[in-house]
């Protein structure tokens, strides 16, 4: 999987993180059906393994399923038997190495200029601009100015109206949570996260 070119065609990585496994997979089938289908699972989930795994057979082999929040290497070993095609981490970690070994493209968390050349010397399939919501757009299109090669996807606060933004500053994808998902995750209302996810699809286009 060519994790960089995913990110371009896709453009918007969606987060799931809950406390409720079913509700989570709910949430990764009506995102795919509404035309979302770059979707990371992370390992702050509840049973998140095991939500892969479901997501997985659910989605088919095909779909660019990824498991975050992934520290050790033995959380790589794991995800991908799992089933995940990518992973992300909120910064460097163990992880990364592991998953170089294994060709498991990794998207890693970085905020500053020592960490984005750091990441990409050891790497990184592309940097998560993390948290990307203190310096905003601006802080993205300064950072891009002495790295104009390095795929950027903001994480972070990333709403509708951000999205927009950061993906005009150059972001190759957006990273976005809670401004997607909303209370689908913890068994909220599904046709609230259809219409987010047509809203956020607008700007997309």
């Amino acid at each position: 999987m060519n994790l960089r070119e995913v990110l371009r065609e896709h453009r918007l990585l969606a987060v799931v993180r809950a406390d409720d496994p079913d509700a989570a997979l709910d949430s990764i089938l009506v995102l795919a059906e509404a035309g979302i289908t770059l979707i990371e699972v992370s390992l702050t989930s509840k049973d998140a393994v095991a939500v892969l795994v479901r997501a997985r057979a659910e989605l088919g082999p095909e779909a660019p399923l990824g498991a975050g929040t992934v520290l050790t290497e033995a959380d790589v070993v794991q995800v991908e038997q799992a089933g995940a095609s990518f992973v992300v981490m909120p910064g460097l970690a163990p992880a990364l190495a592991e998953s170089v070994r294994l060709g498991l493209p990794a998207l890693v968390g970085a905020l500053t200029p020592t960490e984005v050349i750091t990441a990409s010397v050891a790497g990184a399939a592309a940097v998560k601009l993390f948290p990307a919501s203190p310096g905003g757009p601006a802080y993205l299109r300064t950072l891009r100015e002495p790295f104009p090669e390095v795929p950027f996807v903001p994480f972070g606060g990333v709403d509708v109206d951000t999205a927009r933004d950061y993906l005009a500053a150059g972001a190759l994808a957006v990273g976005v949570g809670s401004a997607l998902l909303g209370d689908a995750l913890r068994g909220g209302d599904l046709g609230g996260l259809r219409q987010r996810a047509e809203n956020f699809r607008a700007v997309l286009r």
